[in-house]
């Protein structure tokens, strides 16, 4: 009679490890785990890390970069920050506003777009005046620098 249990019992803690095998499986093919491989890293530039619709780091490079001047429009859906006219206080007679675009979910150099315009004060009128283009350029390679050093120190920490 005793036989029987241990075999019953056997069985049942048998199945009982196998159906966490199976559970075990599952989970790690969710996660990207193959039968030989370690846990896949998460890729930390993709939009999915966040609920917005643009690369997370691309985001807040962009925002702390342009922190500088009071922000006219937010978008994190489409992607788009505006600022509104900003003059600085040692150049008053020169106002810029800027706007950053990102135009992917992927933290790529081609994912972001500024532009800027700028005004100077002529006779009591704003008046259009030249943007250089190394304004801009460097503009986007503090944003892209700054998003860089955030993936950096999140895959790290």
């Amino acid at each position: 009679m005793a036989r029987p249990v241990h075999l019953l019992l056997a069985i049942a803690c048998a199945s009982t490890l196998s159906g966490c095998e199976f559970i075990r499986d599952d989970i790690n093919k969710t996660l990207g785990k193959g039968p030989d491989q370690g846990y896949r890293q998460a890729d930390l530039a993709a939009a999915q890390v966040t609920t917005i619709g643009v690369n997370s780091y691309l985001w807040r490079a962009a925002l702390d970069t342009l922190s500088f001047a009071p922000l006219a429009q937010v978008d994190s859906a489409g992607g788009v920050i505006v600022t509104d006219w900003y003059s600085n206080p040692s150049a008053p007679g020169d106002r810029v506003k800027v706007t950053a675009t990102i135009m992917d979910a992927n933290l790529r150099a081609d994912a972001l777009r500024v532009a800027a315009s700028r005004q100077v004060l002529q006779n009591g009128q704003w008046v259009e005046a030249p943007v250089s283009a190394a304004t801009v350029q460097r503009l986007e390679e503090i944003i892209l620098t700054k998003a860089r050093d955030l993936r950096r120190n999140a895959s790290s920490g």
